[in-house]
């Protein structure tokens, strides 16, 4: 269930990364229309009655492998993720991402499991008490522009943690449905006011305009994310005896 401590162990983490930055558009949107979008196997996640997509710019620093002693980071870079809520039948729940945009083409391994990456032109600055966000797909594809004056902190709601306590991402590859177990601490939110939003990804992604005023978190950083390995969701299923 979405909590504020992650409900799993990662004993042999594969990759370890800070999340910078970081901040949180989220609507909400008919189940059905997100439901289409999930292969087969994912049930949209729903709070009272609505899925819920959310736009989470932030910056990537410190990524390096887990399991290399003394390996060197990469450089700080900005990533872009357009993620919804989901939970595999056994009752995992988890983020399913309808895109995600990186500034650092190292980041494509990642598709190898499903991940769906893409190389984009991105930034992220800081004028006036305000954070910016801007970026577009390489190859003519969508883009966004976002500015967020991030406010003081906030004691997380039920809807907030839901939103933000989410323990793992699933993937699609070769015909299977990935799980990929994250642990960090709980996410330190503030509240945020958006100052300007024009973006064409959702609708890239195959989603009807958002309707309604968005919620809005902002977290200044997130240390010591691990990630642990991708299997599928089905032998997770026999490990953990659902």
């Amino acid at each position: 269930m979405a909590s504020t401590a992650p409900d799993h162990r990662i004993r042999l983490p594969v990759l370890r990364a800070e999340l910078l930055k970081q901040t949180f558009v989220h609507w909400r949107f008919p189940p059905d229309e997100v439901q289409k979008l999930l292969p087969d196997g994912l049930i949209v996640d729903e709070w009272d009655g609505a899925a819920w997509v959310s736009l989470t710019p932030f910056l990537m620093a410190g990524v390096r492998p887990a399991y290399v002693p003394l390996a060197p980071s990469l450089a700080p870079f900005p990533t872009t993720n357009l993620r919804t809520y989901v939970r595999w039948p056994g009752g995992r729940d988890g983020v399913w991402f309808l895109s995600s945009e990186v500034a650092n083409p190292v980041m494509l391994a990642a598709r190898v499991v499903g991940a769906p990456y893409h190389v984009a032109d991105l930034s992220v600055t800081e004028a006036d008490d305000t954070v910016s966000y801007a970026g577009t797909r390489r190859g003519g594809g969508p883009s966004y522009r976002l500015v967020v004056r991030p406010g003081p902190p906030i004691s997380p709601t039920e809807l907030d943690i839901w939103l933000c306590g989410r323990w793992r991402a699933y993937t699609w590859r070769l015909a299977t449905v990935f799980e990929i177990p994250i642990r960090h601490a709980p996410w330190a939110l503030s509240s945020a006011t958006l100052e300007d939003l024009t973006e064409n990804l959702i609708t890239a992604a195959g989603l009807p305009p958002p309707g309604g005023e968005p919620l809005v978190h902002y977290s200044e950083a997130m240390g010591n994310v691990r990630l642990g390995p991708a299997r599928p969701a089905w032998l997770q299923d026999l490990v953990s005896g659902a």
